[in-house]
């Protein structure tokens, strides 16, 4: 099993920036790609970013030039830095990964953490 365990989250204005952290432990044999999602009540929960092991990441529309991914693949840790934050930005924020375990490396199981709560006022 992995766990992912995220933070950073909390409230602030907009314009203001957030760094939200997310880090995966357990029995992990690879973890690859590793991202970010959010969701508000009553919709779906969408992506953000992505980030493999290798190669380029990935922005949803609203988010580009304004957020940034990145990931320390040795503490097998993703980061959110998040700018110019704007109301609509506030949701739970979902930390992912595609992992495999030592005890199976064949199988592939898609993590989620538990969520951290992004508000950003006017």
């Amino acid at each position: 099993q992995v766990q992912l365990v995220e933070s950073g989250g909390g409230l602030v204005q907009a314009g203001g920036s957030l760094r939200l952290s997310c880090s995966a432990s357990g029995n992990i044999f690879s973890i690859n790609p590793m991202g970010w999602y959010r969701q508000t009540p009553g919709k779906q929960r969408e992506l953000v970013a992505t980030i493999p092991r290798g190669g380029s990441t990935n922005y949803a529309d609203s988010v580009k030039g304004r957020f940034t991914i990145s990931r320390d693949n040795a503490k097998n840790t993703v980061y959110l830095q998040m700018n110019s934050l704007k109301p609509e930005d506030t949701a739970v924020y979902y930390c992912n990964c595609n992992a495999r375990v030592v005890s199976a490396p064949f199988q592939i199981r898609d993590y989620w953490g538990q969520g951290t709560q992004v508000t950003v006022s006017s």
